[in-house]
């Protein structure tokens, strides 16, 4: 049985959530879809917001 993709909205809030953590700036979301984009940019918050309690250096 095939291995299905996830799905694209779930994929861009995890690529948001990795751009975070690695500390890039939101300015750099690769996305322009209203859907896509808000989701990346909320993967890009949660990752901020943990880095701010120190989940990550």
């Amino acid at each position: 049985m095939k291995r299905q993709k996830r799905d694209k909205l779930e994929r861009a809030h995890s690529q948001g959530y990795k751009a975070g953590v690695n500390g890039k700036s939101k300015d750099e979301c690769p996305y322009q879809g209203m859907d896509t984009r808000s989701n990346w940019l909320g993967g890009w918050r949660e990752a901020n917001e943990d880095r701010g309690v120190g989940l990550f250096r």
